[in-house]
């Protein structure tokens, strides 16, 4: 957990909803577990901070949640109820079982990796299609669901969240390409970030600015996928944007391409 500290308490209540804990601080939003004291259920409840609690900030938040809303996809985390509750605007999802982020606390087999990427590469295709840049992927974006379905949370709030990023030409940039850092993203942004989370899925690590071969985890990733698998992330991570898939679309099509002998037949694969 990172970011300021948590503003309310177990029990506390927001209008129909009773706190339960915190599941993350981040850099704009707080997101809490809740639950609905109308509806029976518990939910995500996600509360900007104080310092974007202004009238003109609530606005754009209530119209990056009409974006959201505007979006309809299976692995698009659906916003259910967006309002403005005791002075303050919060919008509920639903709850899933944990973000990709805290999965991979843990270690992850290669099927999941892949399964989980082409997940994600469906639904920011979607999106690419109907002309909308997530803009912030990253494993906390990153849901998982108890019945395998991976969503990706924050579209349309991801932007507002990245108008905060203090541009820099050092430093690491983790999933973030890097023109996206620079105020100029693109599809090709969305590429990156998704190419990242493959190779964090295969190697174990990501490269830090500025990105000189080999990646960390290189022999890692090459004892468990094929190569076609690992020249594909090291394309769509490739820090010219034009050496990259054009857009997600392109990408999902070539991870089709290669996903079926991806894994390499070892007696731990087997």
């Amino acid at each position: 957990m990172t970011g300021n500290a948590k503003r309310f308490k177990v029990r506390q209540r927001l209008g129909q909803y009773r706190i339960e804990s915190c599941l993350a601080v981040g850099g704009f939003a707080e997101v809490y577990r809740a639950y609905d004291t109308v509806l029976g259920r518990r939910v995500a409840l996600k509360i900007p901070l104080d310092h974007l609690s202004g009238q003109d900030m609530q606005a754009a938040f209530q119209t990056e949640a009409r974006i959201a809303g505007g979006l309809d996809h299976p692995n698009i985390l659906p916003v259910s109820h967006a309002a403005k509750i005791d002075g303050r605007f919060l919008i509920v999802t639903p709850l899933g079982k944990e973000s990709l982020a805290d999965r991979l606390e843990r270690r992850v087999g290669r099927p999941f990796t892949l399964e989980v990427v082409e997940q994600l590469l469906e639904v920011l295709a979607y999106a690419h299609g109907k002309k909308v840049i997530h803009c912030d992927v990253k494993p906390e974006n990153i849901l998982l669901f108890d019945d395998g379905l991976v969503r990706l949370a924050d579209f349309g709030l991801a932007r507002l969240a990245n108008r905060t990023v203090n541009a820099s030409g050092s430093g690491t940039l983790g999933y973030m390409a890097p023109e996206q850092a620079l105020g100029k993203p693109s599809p090709r942004s969305d590429v990156f970030s998704a190419g990242m989370i493959l190779w964090r899925m295969m190697a174990g690590d990501i490269p830090e600015w500025p990105f000189h071969a080999p990646y960390p985890g290189t022999a890692r990733a090459r004892r468990g996928f094929s190569s076609a698998m690992v020249d594909l992330a090291h394309r769509s991570t490739d820090v010219e944007p034009r050496f990259r898939f054009a857009d997600a679309r392109t990408m999902l099509q070539a991870f089709r391409r290669v996903r079926a002998q991806a894994v390499k037949k070892t007696r731990s694969a087997r």
